[in-house]
């Protein structure tokens, strides 16, 4: 299908992209990589009367050592996620699961921050940022600020960024050799969303899991982190049977959603195993 009109803008600053977006009000939308935002126009299920296109600002790309964490540009791609090296070394798990999103052109174009603010609870990444403990960056009229992920997502496709502000990076606290990280996912085929998918990770520590972070794919209106798997797997042995036992309320508290590819109960089923092989596998059994 063809979109419906709108206006076009290519900004070749921030604080230029952040007015034309300020301006341009509820009906303005900020367009990268546009691999979640064109389906949308093409198929007339958003109708922007302005499109600020930021994919000119170099500056919100690559990634950044700083010490104890790594800044990553909002405008990184899928592809330059999965293969630069300070990500394979310090969070190894965002590169994993961004090497699962859709397919080879889509992870060429799209964006890691796009694919953030687009929110979609399927998605891949927001659930990974959830699990890193990870800060987003947005600028805007008012300045810049940082938002913990965990108060990123606040309902479907529905972000805490304000009018006028756009995501410039995210913030992952470096992990340290002594974690393991997994991302299992259930789809239909490898290009298709998540049915449920798992973003766990595992600090292991003299035959036990110390610490674990485990962040859901799918499981509500937006990515959730199993609290409930997380206190249960703190000290459990680190074998299969004891990290089962822990992902068994993998579903707790959660509310997935039922469509063509799954009901609740059949999501909630596969939460609980896909946890558990996640876990294990991060904790290296």
């Amino acid at each position: 299908m063809i979109p419906a009109q709108f206006e076009y803008t290519r900004p070749s600053s921030l604080d230029e992209a952040v007015r034309a977006l300020a301006d341009g009000g509820d009906e303005a939308k900020v367009i990268a990589g546009g691999q979640s935002l064109l389906p949308l126009l093409r198929l007339r299920l958003a109708y922007p009367e302005l499109l600020v296109d930021i994919g000119g600002l170099h500056e919100l790309g690559g990634v950044t050592d700083h010490g104890d964490s790594l800044l990553i540009g909002a405008r990184t791609t899928h592809y330059q996620v999965v293969h630069d090296p300070l990500i394979a070394e310090h969070c190894g798990l965002l590169a994993q699961a961004a090497a699962t999103v859709a397919d080879p052109a889509v992870r060429h174009r799209g964006t890691l921050g796009g694919s953030l603010a687009h929110a979609d609870p399927a998605g891949d990444l927001p659930a990974v940022v959830l699990a890193l403990d990870a800060t987003l960056q947005a600028s805007g009229p008012g300045g810049t600020r940082e938002i913990p992920a965990a108060e990123f997502f606040v309902d479907y496709l529905t972000t805490s960024l304000r009018p006028g502000e756009i995501l410039t990076g995210v913030r992952v606290p470096k992990l340290g050799r002594e974690w393991g990280y997994r991302y299992e996912k259930f789809h239909r085929t490898a290009q298709a969303w998540a049915i449920v998918g798992v973003a766990a990770l595992a600090r292991r520590s003299n035959g036990q899991v110390a610490e674990a972070r485990v962040g859901l794919t799918n499981m509500g209106p937006v990515p959730v982190r199993a609290a409930a798997v997380e206190t249960a797997a703190a000290g459990a042995d680190a074998t299969a049977e004891a990290l089962a036992a822990a992902a068994a309320s993998a579903a707790d508290g959660t509310n997935p959603p039922a469509d063509l590819h799954g009901q609740p109960d059949y999501r909630s089923h596969l939460a609980r195993v896909l946890t558990g092989r996640a876990l294990a596998a991060a904790a290296g059994v």
